[in-house]
This record gives C-alpha cells, sequence and structure tokens, in this order.
C-alpha cells in the first residue's frame, strides 16, 4: 500500500475506533441507568457495565494517541 493510501487507512479505521469507544461508553452507561433494563438486576448490569466502562476508557486513551499521530504529525515522506 503506498504512503498516502496508508495515511488514509489509518485515519479511516481511527474514526471507526473512536466511533466503537462511543459506543462501549454508551452500551455502559445504557446497561446502568436505561428503566428498559428494569427488569435485570442491578448487580449483574452492573457487572457488565463496569468492564465496558473500564475498557472503553483503555480504548479512549489509545483513540487520542493514534488520533495525534494520524492527523496531526506530518509526513516523513
Amino acid at each position: 500500500m503506498s504512503g498516502s493510501g496508508r495515511r488514509v487507512y489509518d485515519q479511516v479505521m481511527t474514526i471507526f475506533g473512536t466511533a466503537m469507544v462511543f459506543f462501549y461508553l454508551g452500551l455502559a452507561y445504557f446497561l446502568l441507568f436505561s428503566p428498559v433494563l428494569s427488569y435485570i438486576d442491578i448487580t449483574l448490569r452492573t457487572i457488565f457495565a463496569v468492564p465496558l466502562l473500564l475498557y472503553g476508557v483503555y480504548r479512549a486513551v489509545g483513540s487520542y494517541r493514534r488520533i495525534k499521530e494520524s492527523f496531526f504529525e506530518r509526513d516523513e515522506e
């Protein structure tokens, strides 16, 4: 893959990764606070939501690093 094509691919994957961060954090919030799932025990919802929340934060840190690399650093070409 050429340098320019690789850069575009990295940028698209960075955007996708960032969208997934919002998905993980949103799902954790939904599990914890949604009245739609009130029939599920809060302990069970918390057991699923906390790891999703932690993983979302972990991915957010990685996404921040990749955004800086993909969008704000100059090419060496």
